[in-house]
């Protein structure tokens, strides 16, 4: 018998997303499907990808976070989607075919590179999860640091101001050697 799955829903601060919330561990860590063609190792994300006006995936921990096309409005498919996710998680559906775990992330590189990894774990990812989103390290070069958003931060208006007023603020007092933060376009 499937439990009793409640779905709510969140604003983000991309209003072409929406975080649909479930009472019910999804996975450990996150997982993007930015495109129909990058979700063919997902059955849930393959599966929302058949309703037209979804333009993007992403899972972390409780929720789901879909992007919708610009034709879309929320008002119209927020209570199809909200269906459809319910029925997902009560049916079991797979989110990954091989499940690849981000519990215990192993940071490497220098001494800075690891310290601007385990900022980044420790506080920023946290706090992008709330709005729906994920950020990962790329690298430390010549003192900037190149990070890649998904998930609802990808294509934000407020992103930019998060990545330099937030996240590159923060470096910068804990890491002396950070003197800019920049987003790598996915």
């Amino acid at each position: 018998m499937a439990s009793n799955i409640n779905v709510y829903t969140e604003t983000t601060p991309n209003p072409a997303t929406m975080k649909f919330l479930v009472n019910k561990l999804l996975l450990n860590g996150s997982v993007d499907y930015p495109t129909a063609a990058s979700a063919e190792t997902s059955p849930f994300a393959k599966e929302l990808y058949k309703f037209n006006f979804v333009n993007g995936v992403f899972f972390a921990s409780n929720f789901v976070t879909v992007t919708k096309t610009d034709d879309a409005e929320w008002v119209d498919i927020e209570p199809i989607l909200k269906e459809f996710v319910k029925g997902a998680v009560e049916s079991e559906l797979k989110i990954q075919e091989v499940a690849n775990s981000d519990e215990a992330p192993a940071f490497e590189g220098t001494e800075q590179e690891i310290k601007i990894q385990q900022i980044l774990h420790d506080y920023v990812r946290p706090a992008v999860e709330q709005d729906g989103g994920a950020i990962s390290y790329k690298s430390f070069e010549n003192g900037v640091v190149t990070v890649e958003l998904r998930g609802s931060c990808s294509g934000c208006p407020s992103s930019t101001f998060t990545l330099k007023a937030g996240i590159e603020s923060l470096l910068k007092r804990m890491v002396p050697e950070v003197q800019e933060v920049v987003s790598e376009a996915m």
